[in-house]
């Protein structure tokens, strides 16, 4: 099983509320060092944690980023753009593109850049978030980023696998941050979904829905599509 215990662990948007919990449950569960990594890093005043420039959404970036934190085991690919509510046919170019190369494009070739770092330490882990609006369209652009990584996840899982990577992919809805502060409904807090995260990371899961509504989501992929969305059985107008 992976252990955190004497792991080097990356964290992407580490300022987040979601990332700074990642930075410090990792170190009490025994992690030796952590690169805490942001567009802007801040200073954490612990020796353990590294600040580390990283924009996801650029590849010199990427690059430099793996030069520097060569001894990492547990990449966690927690950075993201922000929800809409707006449709696809109402966002912009800016608005869609940049949702792309935040949430689907970044960890992929985050994981395609650590990848020769993590296969050769047998036991490293990665950690995909994404989010229970991947399996439901209700977001726009950012739902259909959010099950593109999805899938890239599962790729991964299965070109990883033989090198002894473990990849572990996260689905949750609202989380008690300040990017979801105008979200109606329950909400998550940070500290227990990364409690829960790790939990399924030392436990060699391959998947976590840390909440009610990602549970109930998963369990209705299989029904009709007017099931999941019932907003097609309503009239048409005209």
């Amino acid at each position: 099983m992976p252990s955190l215990s004497g792991a080097v662990v990356l964290v992407t948007g580490a300022n987040g509320g979601i990332g700074t919990q990642f930075v410090h449950q990792v170190l009490a569960r025994g992690a030796d060092k952590v690169y805490a990594s942001a567009r802007r890093p801040r200073d954490w005043k612990d020796e353990r944690i590294v600040p580390l420039p990283l924009d996801v959404t650029d590849a010199t970036s990427i690059r430099s980023a793996a030069a520097a934190a060569s001894d990492v085991t547990v990449l966690v690919n927690n950075a993201g753009a922000s929800v809409s509510s707006a449709g696809i046919l109402t966002q912009t170019d800016e608005e869609i593109r940049a949702n792309m190369e935040t949430n689907f494009f970044g960890p992929v070739f985050l994981a395609r850049e650590f990848a020769p770092i993590l296969s050769a330490r047998p036991g490293s882990v990665i950690v995909d978030i994404h989010s229970v609006l991947s399996w439901l369209a209700v977001s726009g652009i950012y739902s259909a980023s959010k099950a593109a990584l999805w899938s890239a996840t599962n790729a991964l899982r299965l070109e990883l696998a033989p090198s002894g990577v473990h990849v572990v992919g996260v689905h949750v809805g609202y989380v008690d941050t300040p990017m979801a502060a105008g979200a109606p409904g329950p909400k998550i807090q940070p500290a227990d979904l990364v409690a829960a995260v790790l939990d399924a990371v030392e436990a060699g899961e391959y998947e976590v829905l840390a909440d009610e509504g990602s549970v109930k989501v998963k369990a209705g992929l299989s029904a009709p599509i007017d099931v999941l969305y019932p907003q097609l059985r309503l009239p048409v107008e005209g």
